[in-house]
C-alpha cells in the first residue's frame, strides 16, 4: 500500500483528472481513497511516508549549465569585491560595493475598501477585494558592506530607469564623495556589455560597472552580525 501511494505521488496531475500543476499531499491522500488503495488516510501520513523515501522521484529542482566561457574569471572578480578587493588590492574605506538587480511584473493593487486599523483586542483588517493598477518594476541597489538598500519603482526596466536608480544612489552620501563605487550587475538589456560600462563612467566618474557571468546570481555577503541580511556567494 505504501508503495502504491508513492506511485501516486509520481503521477502527473492531469492523469488523475486534476487541474493542478503539482500534487499536494492532501490531493494524493484523496486520490488514494478514491482509487480504493486505502479506506482512509491523511495528508500528514502521506507526507511522512514520502519524506522517509530515499529517492523521492516526485521532487524536482531546476538548474542550468553555465555557458559563459569566462565564468570563473568573471565570478572571481565579483567574489573579490565581496571581500573588498579589486585587482589584487584592498579597497579603501571610501570605496563601496553595490549589488543591483531588477524585479519585473510586480502587480500594483489598490484595495476597494478602507483598511480597518488595529484596536484593543483586534488586529488590523483589510478587505479582500482589490483593483488591478497594472504592473511595476522594482529596481534596487544593495550596499554589500553596509547592508543598505536603495530602491525605486518604475513602469518598466531599461537604460533610463536604471540611470534614475544610479542617480538616486550616487547623489547621496557616502557615494557622492566616494573614491569609487562598484556596481555589480548582470547582463540585462538595461546595462549590457562594454557600452554600459562606458555609459556608467559618463554618468559618474567614480562609478565602476562590473558584470556577473551569464546565468549567475549573486546574493550579497553581509558583515557578520547583520540581522535579516541575505548571505551567500556567487552561484550557478
Amino acid at each position: 500500500m505504501t508503495v502504491q501511494v508513492k506511485a501516486l505521488a509520481c503521477e502527473l496531475s492531469a492523469n488523475l483528472n486534476l487541474p493542478l500543476s503539482r500534487l499536494s499531499t492532501t490531493e494524493i491522500a484523496r486520490a488514494a481513497v478514491k482509487q480504493g488503495l486505502v479506506a482512509q488516510i491523511s495528508g500528514t501520513t502521506v507526507w511522512r511516508w514520502l519524506s522517509a523515501d530515499a529517492i523521492r522521484p516526485w521532487q524536482h529542482r531546476c538548474w542550468i549549465f553555465p555557458r559563459d566561457p569566462h565564468f570563473a574569471e568573471k565570478a572571481g572578480v565579483v567574489l573579490d569585491l565581496y571581500q573588498r578587493e579589486w585587482q589584487g588590492k584592498s579597497l579603501k574605506d571610501d570605496e563601496y560595493v553595490l549589488s543591483t538587480d531588477e524585479k519585473t511584473s510586480i502587480q500594483a493593487r489598490a484595495r476597494c475598501h478602507p483598511t480597518t486599523p488595529p484596536a484593543s483586542g483586534r488586529v488590523m483588517r483589510y478587505e479582500h477585494e482589490y483593483e488591478r493598477k497594472g504592473a511595476l518594476a522594482y529596481l534596487a541597489a544593495w550596499d554589500v558592506g553596509r547592508a543598505k538598500l536603495i530602491g525605486r519603482c518604475e513602469p518598466s526596466t531599461g537604460i533610463k530607469p536604471f540611470q534614475r536608480l544610479v542617480k538616486q544612489t550616487m547623489k547621496r552620501e557616502p557615494y557622492r564623495s566616494a573614491r569609487r563605487v562598484f556596481w555589480i550587475a548582470d547582463g540585462g538589456s538595461s546595462h549590457r556589455g562594454q557600452a554600459a560600462v562606458e555609459r556608467m563612467k559618463d554618468w559618474y566618474r567614480n562609478a565602476v560597472l562590473v558584470h556577473t557571468p551569464v546565468h549567475a546570481s549573486w546574493p550579497a555577503s553581509a558583515p557578520a552580525g547583520q540581522a535579516g541580511v541575505n548571505a551567500g556567494g556567487l552561484r550557478y
